[in-house]
């Protein structure tokens, strides 16, 4: 991914934080007709959450996720696959009214991280297991209401074989912030109060994400 300077993370820290709010990841292989891209969910492991989730500081990290077995794209994932792992943060248009002036161009204001590894997948039955129940309880934790998954695990056992678990180990990690970093801050300040008061839950998000990477 192409990331001008001036839309880098300040923080390293910013990467993981993206991860972790927006773990619906895109995964992308080459397959040997054409490439698989799959949306799934991913979390990290929680050794990695110690790491403080920097460009640099993710590699040798180690994430987690999950995909239906009967999906052409888990034959694809042999042990040793590079894979690359996209996050979609809060995105939206910029009109050029927000900005008050003339001459003006729209733009689209986005945050993303791209993720790149290597892919494991694991063997069915206790190992893959631990994948779906490590991520139920980080969802529940993060997202969820703190659901006790005591009473489904044996649920979870039945539907397990049509489970294909994996870890992915990052070689590389970068993120682009593009929050009108180009602009005065008297008009960036109007773009984020333009998708604050916006109908849309993903333009507040983005508003928020200006203020909160700014």
């Amino acid at each position: 991914m192409f990331v001008p300077e001036l839309y880098r993370p300040q923080d390293p820290a910013w990467v993981l934080e993206v991860i972790r709010a927006h773990p619906l990841a895109t995964m992308l292989v080459n397959g040997p007709e054409e490439p698989f891209a799959t949306h799934l969910p991913v979390i990290p492991a929680e050794e990695t959450l110690a790491l403080g989730g920097g460009e640099s500081g993710l590699v040798g990290a180690t994430l987690l996720g999950h995909l239906n077995r009967s999906n052409p794209h888990w034959a694809a994932l042999a042990e040793g696959t590079d894979a690359v792992l996209v996050f979609q943060g809060p995105h939206g248009y910029v009109s050029p009214t927000v900005y008050r002036t003339t001459p003006a161009a729209p733009t689209w204001n986005f945050v993303t991280v791209h993720v790149h590894g290597r892919v494991e997948p694991l063997a069915a039955g206790a190992e893959t297991l631990a994948v779906v129940r490590e991520t139920v309880r980080t969802f529940e934790r993060d997202l969820g209401t703190g659901w006790d998954m005591t009473e489904s695990l044996s649920y979870f056992e039945e539907i397990a074989p049509a489970v294909g678990a994996f870890r992915f180990t990052v070689t590389a990690a970068e993120g682009m912030f593009k929050l009108s970093q180009e602009k005065t801050p008297e008009v960036r300040k109007l773009v984020a109060d333009s998708f604050e008061a916006s109908g849309h839950g993903r333009h507040r998000e983005l508003a928020a994400a200006m203020h909160r990477f700014g």
